[in-house]
């Protein structure tokens, strides 16, 4: 979905080079235990205006686990020296599903974390749900 497309941009130039430095800084302590990511990214503007209702329904709806996962990972990667570079995808899918994978630094170069975020299109709902 064009929408969801978008706002993984957004995260992405916050979770990199050369934004991550200076995001790490500030919004350090952000993603800690307990905080809810729809607040966070209201607070912090991580969605242009017109993405925002769509963006805050979308982590509003996240399963408990996966709403910690992602959490925890953006927690960590700030809160590494220094920080850790995230890529963050979306796909569409059935269910609520998260992979996770890091490449370690080398000699020659940084590592960084990818999370695969995949969901229904926001305005889908669960034939369960």
């Amino acid at each position: 979905m064009p929408q969801l497309q978008a706002l993984v941009g957004v995260l992405n130039r916050r979770f990199s080079f050369p934004d991550i430095q200076g995001f790490s800084e500030q919004h350090r302590d952000t993603y800690s235990q307990g905080a809810r990511l729809s607040d966070i990214a209201r607070r912090l503007g991580t969605a242009p205006p017109q993405l925002q209702e769509a963006w805050g329904r979308l982590l509003d709806s996240l399963p408990f686990a996966i709403h910690e996962t992602l959490r925890a990972i953006m927690h960590a990667a700030l809160n590494q020296s220094p920080p850790t570079t995230v890529t963050f995808a979306w796909a569409p899918s059935y269910d609520f599903e998260v992979t996770v994978w890091q490449a370690p630094d080398t000699k020659t170069s940084r590592g960084g974390i990818t999370v695969l975020l995949k969901s229904r299109y926001p305005d889908d709902r669960h034939p369960l749900g």
